[in-house]
């Protein structure tokens, strides 16, 4: 790992069993969820920090987040730290770092940035003065230089610029995380993989119910409770990272750790079903279901969430439905009665969770959640709203309560 630990002072360690320090990128209001993984895999110093948290571990580390954690969007692992107060020393601060003990002259490389600073107020023009310094340095040692690749480059780099305080971090991820490998078919309007994870956790949901998803579209939510369920790695279908063109890459030790996670796998005793009213989605459905081998685990009906009910006993119930942002919806308001209606007559002691961003509409629903947690779907603000659902005189307490935006 190179660390600049002054604008004079250049020091270059490398060790796949040293601990350094990481960040985990996540989404907002899955911090915790993702300190929690990061802990059970053995990081330490686990920091939760916004949309991120900071933690400590070794190359083993950095495999076993990048295979096991659901929550995780990224892992980056910080090599450079100096001071820059002008677009000359940001320069020449690159330009020292040995970069041919990083990559091959042959290899293409992207520089990903983002800047909260007076001196450097564009992140492009910032990510560009960085590119230089890299190749420059190529060119003079070399005379040849490495290639930019904006779409499958062979290194990500983060540019992370605070005030006068440059990072430069390296993606062991390369392509985000969310994309794990199992999305053969893609609906109108999915949901992220991280955040239906997330979802999922925060639930409290242990895998030892039923589950349903009604309003199921392409089945990101069923598939990522199954792969939950079955404590499949989130990654098991992924083939790449980026880590794997890393000079410090040990293959035995990542194998190592895919065997060990892989063993964990078991079977899932309840039942997992998903309906959705339109035909087309529950066939992209059934196509992501096949390829990830979960066509026997999980259950779908083509049928709209008022004539299906979800399987017999305890169930966790989690959906997504339309906001009207992607989808459109002639009367978004009656869409949200509905579910609330059918919420009412699903009782027995179970409980349903669901996320919109459209706080107006959510009153609709005519229950009152009884906790609210605040999620982002992509830009979009949300709210991810719980509700105890009960037969007899304890369903109605929550009937014909407005549901309300407070927090």
């Amino acid at each position: 790992m190179i660390i600049i630990k002054s604008n004079k002072e250049l020091q270059h360690v490398s060790s796949t069993a040293k601990p350094f320090k990481m960040i985990g990128k996540t989404m907002f209001g899955l911090e915790e969820i993702l300190a929690e993984e990061l802990r059970a895999i053995g990081a330490t110093d686990v920091q939760p920090i916004n949309r991120a948290v900071a933690f400590m571990g070794t190359m083993e580390t950095l495999y076993k987040a990048n295979y096991c954690c659901r929550t995780a969007l990224a892992i980056l692992k910080p090599f450079a730290e100096f001071e820059a107060n002008n677009e000359q020393e940001l320069y020449d601060n690159v330009f020292k770092i040995k970069w041919e003990q990083i990559l091959d002259v042959d290899c293409t490389f992207l520089i990903e940035s983002s800047t909260n600073s007076e001196i450097f107020t564009h992140s492009y023009y910032a990510a560009l003065k960085t590119k230089d310094a890299i190749v420059d340095r190529f060119k003079r040692m070399f005379g040849r230089r490495p290639t930019v690749d904006t779409e499958n480059a062979d290194y990500k780099f983060n540019l992370h610029i605070h005030d006068n305080k440059v990072t430069l971090l390296m993606n062991s991820s390369g392509e985000s995380l969310h994309k794990r490998g199992y999305r053969q078919a893609v609906g109108v309007a999915p949901i992220n993989e991280v955040l239906a994870a997330g979802m999922i956790m925060l639930s409290g949901w242990k895998a030892d119910t039923n589950f349903f998803d009604p309003m199921c579209g392409s089945g990101t939510i069923l598939i990522e409770a199954a792969m939950y369920a079955n404590n499949i790695p989130p990654q098991y279908y992924r083939k790449k990272f980026g880590f794997m063109k890393w000079k410090e890459f040990n293959n035995s030790e990542w194998k190592s750790v895919r065997e060990k996670a892989d063993k964990q796998i078991r079977e899932f005793e309840h039942e997992i079903w998903g309906c959705d009213i339109d035909a087309n989605v529950i066939e992209q459905a059934e196509k992501n279901l096949r390829f990830a081998k979960l066509h026997y685990d999980i259950c779908l009906f083509p049928e709209s969430f008022e004539n299906q009910a979800p399987p017999e006993g305890p169930c966790m119930i989690i959906t997504n439905p339309p906001y009207g942002e992607r989808i459109a919806v002639d009367d978004l308001n009656a869409l949200y009665t509905s579910i609330g209606d059918q919420f009412k007559s699903y009782g027995d002691d179970r409980t349903a969770w669901l996320i919109t961003s459209d706080f107006r509409a959510m009153k609709s629903i005519g229950l009152r959640p009884s906790r609210k947690i605040e999620l982002y779907n992509g830009s979009l603000e949300c709210r991810f709203l719980k509700f105890d659902l009960y037969n007899g005189s304890k369903k109605d307490k929550y009937a014909t309560e407005a549901t309300t935006d407070g927090d």
